[in-house]
């Protein structure tokens, strides 16, 4: 299931089918369908809903759903807030998502951002479907002098998502500093009794986990050790906001959010789409970076490879993000977000070229 979306995301979703139509092509007994369905602001404009219910269905009869972009900054409900949670949102709380995973890692050919040129490889997973945004539609508006929204965090919620961190650790090769293996918890328990008590439940968790090593960072520190030690960190698992605010941080130290691929997962299903907004300045002048878009489908084909133990499924996934960290390190077929001159269409053009140098 596609959803392209608003601004960029029809260019960028043009360039990762491309992509993925090539490699289907490459891999012996690798079979993808896909059916692309209007979802997103535009959408919203038009017929006042920015995903239908038909839509919704496809997106849960689908084994996973890729996503460009939703949303665009001026089309809002009367509230404020942006329509673009009326799809991704739904999707997320509908589909019980709950496990943002966010990969961070250096890429060969892209300017350290810091000056300390540490190597950077961590996961930032974020609880997607509790914390504060679990309010989002039910906080209160009083008279438009008190505005409030209500935080929940529940055991089952933080069990399950400090479960998946715990289980990239197992999977992962340590933190580039030493290699250990190792979890931190983001919060502020110093402060609130909620994030004390997501705290204890992680540490719960930890506890069934004796071969992988625990930490806690308080998120205001997390910010400035993400900037001057992000070679200490493994698996970052943080509650909803403090995991949204951390996982752009951590896309900015590693050249900015066109190089971000995202993944929200659940036990049943699974949504892939990369960690930028829809950028409607550059919208329809090909002028994008696909880059996060196309990492995101080999994500999106690693987790149906690992979810159905397909071999085929695995390995193009392993080639889409060899070919495009081959395409990064050259730096001759770029967007101009990387110092090259190149546009969306040529980058993807050079990511298939990369893909049949594989061959």
């Amino acid at each position: 299931m596609a959803l392209p979306g608003d601004g960029i995301g029809p260019e960028i979703t043009d360039v990762a089918l491309k992509v993925l139509d090539r490699v289907v092509e490459l891999v012996p007994g690798l079979d993808v369908t896909v059916d692309s369905h209007d979802a997103g602001a535009e959408r919203w404009r038009s017929t006042g809903v920015a995903m239908p219910d038909e839509t919704f269905d496809a997106c849960e009869s689908a084994d996973a759903i890729l996503m460009g972009a939703i949303g665009l900054p001026d089309a809002r409900h009367p509230d404020g807030r942006e329509v673009n949670g009326d799809v991704i949102f739904r999707l997320r709380f509908a589909l019980d998502l709950f496990a943002g995973i966010r990969p961070v890692r250096s890429l060969p050919g892209v300017a350290d951002t810091l000056a300390g040129g540490k190597p950077i490889d961590y996961v930032v997973v974020r609880e997607n479907v509790e914390g504060l945004y679990a309010s989002r539609t039910g906080g209160t508006n009083v008279r438009g002098e008190v505005a409030t929204d209500t935080i929940v965090i529940t055991a089952n919620g933080t069990r399950k998502v400090s479960e998946i961190a715990f289980g990239l650790a197992t999977k992962r090769g340590g933190r580039p500093l030493d290699g250990r293996k190792m979890v931190t918890c983001v919060d502020k328990a110093n402060v609130l009794s909620s994030y004390a008590f997501f705290r204890s439940v992680f540490d719960q968790v930890a506890d069934e986990h004796t071969d992988i090593e625990r930490d806690h960072v308080y998120v205001d520190a997390m910010t400035a050790f993400q900037v001057q030690r992000p070679d200490h960190y493994d698996v970052v698992v943080a509650e909803n906001m403090f995991g949204d605010i951390i996982s752009d941080l951590a896309a900015a130290t590693v050249g900015g959010l066109g190089l971000a691929a995202s993944a929200d997962v659940g036990y049943d299903h699974g949504m892939f789409q990369p960690a930028h907004g829809s950028a409607p300045d550059i919208a329809g002048r090909d002028l994008a970076n696909p880059t996060a878009m196309v990492l995101s489908t080999a994500m999106l084909l690693d987790w149906l490879g690992e979810r159905h133990d397909d071999k085929a499924a695995l390995e193009a996934a392993a080639k889409i993000d060899a070919a495009t960290l081959k395409v990064l390190a050259e730096g001759t077929t770029v967007t101009a977000d990387l110092g090259g001159s190149a546009s969306c269409t040529a980058m993807g053009d050079a990511i298939v070229a990369a893909l049949d140098g594989q061959a």
